[in-house]
């Protein structure tokens, strides 16, 4: 599968000291790269590349970690197996994972090594490494999905797959023995996160059927807000002063995420989705 790259994004090959690391997530997570060339603007891993990338705008820069998979194997065989997460700070099948094939690697040794994988991305190139993963059940793969539109998605998510692309992942992956998830976040707001919007999304994931359903709203992130109020004024720049309320506004915020979450637990229910549910915020 070729996936287009941006001739314009900065790769810089580095190497780490690291690459087997704990987590919240999970017991560990593995970065192959740091940066994403998918340019989300709503994308907490902003942080992550603060100091390394300073005044760059996120999304224009990846660094490649070259020696991912050389340390990997060393601490792999050292540590205890656990679950590793892939990946908290980028998206492991970024069009650059075509070229570099780290993210590969580096699934090909953890599973070597007995480890179990919880695995989320944005981009369909994960199609290519399903001769590796078929019929794992220690395997859990999930894709994020904000809104079945695909211009809105350009504008928020400009370098990902589209929506349907990624949805279609999660029936393919079901077809090879792996459990699924969908994680619909964040809920953007006055764009997906209406009634319509809900039940479009709502029965597009009922349709694919994962075995678990993880919903988010949008949160106030580290340096968000220039992208993010430049997606929302393409797209309707009346919207501009609800997305700050629901950010920055705190008794705003919490009537917003108080409400949204019993209209998607009302709506979850009706697409026989309720029990496979649950909300993060």
């Amino acid at each position: 599968m070729m996936v287009p790259r941006d001739p314009g994004i900065s790769l810089r090959e580095v190497r780490v000291r690291s690459v087997l690391s704990p987590s919240k997530l999970a017991d560990y997570c593995v970065n192959p790269y740091a940066g994403c060339e998918h340019g989300c603007v709503y994308c907490y891993a902003r942080f992550a590349t603060r100091f390394s990338h300073p005044g760059e705008r996120w999304g224009s820069f990846v660094d490649v970690r070259v020696n991912a998979p050389l340390l990997l194997e060393r601490e792999a065989a050292r540590k205890r197996p656990g679950q590793v997460y892939i990946s908290s700070v980028s998206d492991a099948w970024q069009p650059s994972e075509q070229v570099y094939r780290l993210t590969r690697r580096c699934l090909e040794l953890l599973l070597r090594h007995g480890y179990s994988l919880f695995l989320q991305t944005k981009n369909a190139l994960v199609l290519r490494d399903f001769d590796l993963l078929m019929g794992h059940r220690n395997v859990e793969l999930g894709v994020t999905v904000t809104t079945l539109q695909p211009g809105v998605a350009s504008l928020f998510e400009p370098g990902a797959s589209s929506p349907g692309e990624r949805l279609d992942v999660v029936k393919k992956a079901r077809s090879i023995g792996l459990r699924t998830f969908v994680f619909l976040g964040p809920l953007l707001p006055g764009i997906s996160d209406g009634a319509e919007g809900l039940r479009q999304l709502l029965e597009a994931v009922a349709e694919v059927a994962p075995d678990r359903v993880l919903v988010d709203c949008l949160n106030p992130r580290y340096g968000m807000w220039p992208a993010v109020s430049t997606a929302v004024s393409q797209y309707d720049p009346c919207l501009l002063a609800l997305y700050r309320r629901i950010l920055y506004d705190r008794e705003e915020r919490a009537l917003y995420t108080h409400d949204l979450r019993r209209r998607v637990s009302d709506l979850a229910t009706g697409y026989g989705l309720g029990t496979r549910m649950r909300c993060c915020f």
